[in-house]
C-alpha cells in the first residue's frame, strides 16, 4: 500500500502559544489606544470629522494598520460611541446607584450629569454633537447614538418613577414630563454655556432642577428634607479607565 492510498488525516490545531496570546493582547491594546485617540478627536471635531487618515497620523501608524482594526470608518465611529457611552455610565450612572431609591438617587444622577456637562462645555458632548450631525442621516451610527441616549433617558425615567414610588414626588406627577424637563435643562445648559457663552449657565441649570423638585415634590417629603445641598449628595465619580468591566445596563436596581 502506497502512502498516497492511506486515508487522509485531519490535523488537529495546536493550542495557541504564549506568542499568539501576546499578539492578541497587543492587538486589543492597540485598538483601545486608537479608540481613545478617536474619542478625543470626536469631542473636538465631531464624529463626522473622524477619518482613518487623521487617526493614522495621530497614532503614527499606517492607514492600513488603523483600518485593519475596524474595517470601515463607520465601525470606527460606532466604536467611539460605545466607548463614550461606557464612560458616561461609569461617571454618571453607576455612582448614583450607591444612593437610596427616590430623590437622593435622582439628585445624584443629576449632580453627576452636571459635573460631566461642566467639563464637556470645553470638550464637547458626543450625544449632543452627534444628534446634530446624524439627526437626518439614517444608518448604524445614528442608531448607535440614539440607542445610547434612549438607554440613559430610560434610566432617568426609572429613577423618577422610583421617586414617586418612594413618596418623594406627587403621585399624580407625570414621570415622562419630569424626565423630559430634566433632559431639557442639560440641553439648554450646553447651548447657553458652550455656544452662547452665557455667564452663570450652570447655576441656572441647578436652579432649574431645584424648581422641578419644588413643583413635583410631595408635601410629605419635600426636596429640602430628602436631599443635601445640590452637588453634595452624589459620590465623587471615579476616574474612568478606557474600558469598563461593568455591563452596559443603565437599569437602576
Amino acid at each position: 500500500m502506497s502512502v498516497s492510498s492511506l486515508p487522509a488525516q485531519t490535523a488537529r490545531p495546536s493550542p495557541p502559544g504564549k506568542g499568539a496570546t501576546k499578539s492578541v493582547q497587543k492587538g486589543r491594546q492597540t485598538k483601545a489606544a486608537i479608540v481613545e485617540a478617536a474619542l478625543g478627536l470626536a469631542t473636538q471635531i465631531g464624529l463626522e470629522g473622524l477619518s482613518i487618515g487623521a487617526l493614522a497620523e495621530v497614532m503614527r501608524m499606517s492607514k492600513s494598520g488603523v483600518f485593519a482594526h475596524f474595517g470601515s470608518r463607520e465601525e470606527l465611529q460606532i466604536s467611539v460611541v460605545r466607548e463614550y457611552h461606557a464612560r458616561f455610565e461609569e461617571e454618571v450612572f453607576f455612582p448614583a446607584l450607591q444612593l437610596p431609591h427616590g430623590l437622593p438617587r435622582l439628585q445624584a444622577m443629576f449632580d453627576n450629569w452636571m459635573n460631566r456637562t461642566s467639563v464637556e462645555i470645553d470638550s464637547g458632548c458626543i450625544y449632543i454633537s452627534g444628534a446634530v450631525e446624524f439627526d437626518d442621516r439614517p444608518g448604524p451610527v445614528r442608531d448607535a447614538l440614539a440607542d445610547s441616549v434612549r438607554t440613559w433617558l430610560a434610566a432617568m425615567y426609572r429613577a423618577v418613577v422610583q421617586a414617586k414610588e418612594a413618596g418623594h414626588l406627587h403621585q399624580d406627577a407625570d414621570a415622562n414630563q419630569v424626565a423630559f424637563e430634566i433632559h431639557a435643562l442639560i440641553l439648554a445648559l450646553h447651548y447657553e454655556a458652550r455656544f452662547l457663552k452665557t455667564p452663570g449657565s450652570i447655576a441656572r441649570a441647578q436652579t432649574g432642577f431645584a424648581n422641578i423638585l419644588a413643583r413635583y415634590g410631595s408635601s410629605r417629603h419635600t426636596a429640602a428634607s430628602a436631599l443635601s445641598p445640590a452637588g453634595s449628595s452624589a459620590p465623587a465619580p471615579k476616574k474612568v479607565s478606557p474600558k469598563s468591566s461593568k455591563p452596559s445596563s443603565f437599569k437602576p436596581a
